[in-house]
């Protein structure tokens, strides 16, 4: 088979596409592979021929296992984040299409794979400031926290106040209008946070995404197209390379950021 179908034959079949990313992690008898396919010999033979006439794959002799050539490992790791990068939109195709995704930097839109083991969470309209409050009480539980707010909750000037006095490592970065707000109506919370010995502030004109990563998760908000804000739908993120990819995220916020 020519190597301009291997397109073809890998997208067209997902038994194909899944068996070559389960060689990626290890050779693997045809035992196993019927196991973690949960098929018969004669269902999965087929695929595997197609496979091994592709160059993809072939069964060591020695071993008997059935494993990767190296075109097959080349073409499975260049496939993969194509794999993960259609799971994760497939998960909500509705935030990605519905939301405002200017505020994530191209480099980082780029590797929204590794956001692949993450999941969406979609509040009922009438429970948002219950399941908010929730939310910061789960951000306590973190001995390091670091966050972009271009919105206000009113909850929030306090809550930091509480972090600063527990000398829990915190940086957050505000736009100029809600730095505004906090500093008019809340100036006693913000000076104290500010007085904290392990807490940073920044002040950034504006950004279109809010977040907060921590040393246990990543929680990702956006605006819809229309601008408005969406406070119902969060991605939310426990594995280590999606609060990864939300450190690079407040990096990358972080270098356009001035410190108070």
């Amino acid at each position: 088979m020519k190597s301009k179908g291997l397109l073809s034959l890998l997208t067209f079949s997902e038994k194909r596409r899944d068996l070559l990313l389960f060689l990626l992690e290890q050779p693997s008898t045809l035992t196993n592979i019927r196991k973690k396919f949960d098929v018969s010999s004669p269902e999965i033979a087929p695929r595997i021929r197609e496979m091994e006439s592709a160059n993809l794959m072939y069964k060591d002799p020695s071993t008997k296992m059935y494993t990767l050539t190296t075109t097959g490992k080349i073409v499975a790791k260049s496939f993969k984040p194509f794999v993960d990068m259609l799971d994760l939109i497939e998960k909500n195709e509705d935030f990605w299409n519905d939301h405002d995704l200017s505020g994530i930097p191209d480099y980082l839109l780029d590797r929204l794979a590794d956001l692949k083991d993450c999941d969406f969470y979609v509040d009922r309209l009438e429970n948002v400031y219950t399941s908010h409050k929730s939310f910061l009480e789960t951000i306590e539980h973190s001995t390091t926290i670091k966050g972009v707010s271009p919105v206000f909750f009113s909850t929030y000037p306090q809550f930091f106040k509480h972090l600063a006095e527990k000398d829990v490592p915190t940086s957050l970065i505000l736009t100029d209008s809600i730095y505004d707000v906090v500093k008019t109506d809340f100036a006693e919370d913000l000076k104290t946070y500010n007085d904290g010995e392990f807490t940073e502030l920044y002040l950034i004109e504006g950004a279109k995404v809010a977040f907060v990563v921590t040393d246990l998760f990543f929680s990702m908000s956006l605006f819809f197209k229309s601008g408005n804000y969406d406070p119902r739908t969060d991605l939310i993120c426990v594995d280590k390379k999606g609060i990864q990819w939300g450190n690079d995220l407040f990096d990358y916020y972080l270098g356009q950021a001035k410190k108070i």
